[in-house]
């Protein structure tokens, strides 16, 4: 499978020009109208964004798409970039390897963020290892993940059925999606799951943002402040 259909899978739904992806997009304008907000850059922070796509379109690469200084972005993600770095020629981009350490120094940079990432890293165990790697290698964080409590599923389009365990899987056999029954490729993301794979650290917030529904907007975000802030 190449890397255009690996990264394809994530945005099945989300199809150039759809109903879906427009929808997409107006939860990643406020999703990064809260990244300014609560991490914001200055024309001199470094920013490193973890696991972007080598889809390009409205649904992806937020930052890239929206932030001036692109030549102060560091990308990274699992495939060799080639559409990314056509897309975005200023930005740096580097391959990884999934669920292994982040190839930087400590502290490399201002800002690190992750979007649309964490619930697809397979375990519980990955996500604390993620977010432990960004806090890592960067001054302030900002992860966001889609909220499995927003009516309609992010990769499936189920509505309603991926609230609980035990409907999602029968949903998803039905609708020949079976793939994303399984956690090694999609964790359902709850607040709690969120703070259970962060940090215990009273600096670090988690809060909703995207497609703001009260208790079932379309995402989450977690902010882990400067290390001067925090305690871990």
């Amino acid at each position: 499978m190449s890397t255009n259909e690996v990264d394809g899978q994530y945005y099945e739904v989300a199809t150039p020009g759809s109903l879906s992806e427009k929808l997409v997009a107006v939860a990643r304008d406020r999703i990064y109208a809260d990244f300014l907000r609560l991490c914001a850059p200055d024309a001199s922070d470094t920013i490193l964004d973890v696991g972007v796509s080598d889809v390009v379109g409205d649904a992806a690469n937020v930052i890239e798409r929206r932030y001036p200084a692109q030549e102060k972005i560091t990308a990274v993600g699992l495939g060799q970039g080639n559409a990314f770095k056509v897309s975005f020629p200023q930005i740096q981009y580097r391959q990884i390897l999934a669920n292994q350490a982040l190839p930087f120094a400590d502290a490399s940079f201002d800002i690190v963020t992750a979007n649309a990432v964490l619930e697809h890293v397979g375990s519980a165990e990955n996500q604390r290892f993620l977010i432990s790697e960004m806090i890592r290698v960067g001054g302030r964080v900002f992860i966001t993940v889609p909220h499995r409590f927003f009516p309609v599923e992010h990769h499936t389009a189920i509505p309603f059925l991926h609230w609980f365990d035990a409907t999602f899987p029968v949903a998803c056999r039905a609708l020949g999606k079976e793939k994303w029954a399984a956690s090694e490729n999609l964790i359902l993301m709850s607040r709690r799951r969120l703070k259970d794979a962060s940090p215990r650290d009273p600096a670090i917030e988690v809060g909703m943002t995207g497609i703001m529904l009260g208790p079932c907007s379309s995402n989450l975000y977690l902010f882990a402040p400067a290390p001067g802030s925090r305690t871990i």
